[in-house]
């Protein structure tokens, strides 16, 4: 089965890279360590160190094994170099405002970036469904678990070219 198309920005991807580094590269040799010492240290069964050191190692090698799939289906976007930036697309920062002017300015990312108390909305969330292709001045609607509600476009930009760090 072939993994489904993950569209994640480049600082996205960097963050998901430093998070594996991190895991493989410090915290699982840090596990491993613990484990060898408290598995020197006799009975197993009733040794805190090793018992705990045992499930950690498990799930950062489970969370290692999610970052790997995700990575590999990662499908970098650049949002600098959207070709139609008068309409919201990926990686688009968009202000909208509802039925009773209240504002608000929202960011689409990758699933994997994103963040509702910084703005980030990810890419499959039905905001981000419902603004996807839409202008300014552009009404939509979306359902939300208390019902549906309406939105309209203020602004859409994207980050510059020159401000976006390289990986």
């Amino acid at each position: 089965m072939k993994p489904a198309s993950n569209p994640i920005t480049p600082q996205g991807l960097a963050a998901l890279k430093a998070r594996y580094d991190h895991l493989l590269g410090t915290e699982r040799p840090e596990i491993v360590e613990i484990v060898s010492w408290a598995a020197g240290n006799g009975d197993r069964s009733e040794n805190g160190d090793y018992l705990y050191g045992r499930k950690r190692m498990r799930e950062i090698d489970r969370e290692l094994g999610w970052l790997a799939r995700r990575m590999k289906a990662a499908r970098v976007v650049d949002p600098a170099e959207q070709p139609d930036k008068s309409r919201a697309w990926f990686g688009a920062t968009i202000t909208i405002a509802d039925e009773d002017d209240a504002e608000r300015t929202l960011t689409l990312v990758g699933d994997d970036e994103q963040d509702a108390s910084a703005g980030k909305v990810g890419w499959s969330a039905p905001i981000a469904r419902a603004l996807r292709g839409a202008a300014i001045g552009d009404l939509r609607m979306v359902r939300l678990p208390g019902g549906e509600k309406e939105w309209e476009v203020i602004a859409i930009s994207y980050p510059d070219t020159a401000a976006i760090p390289s990986i």
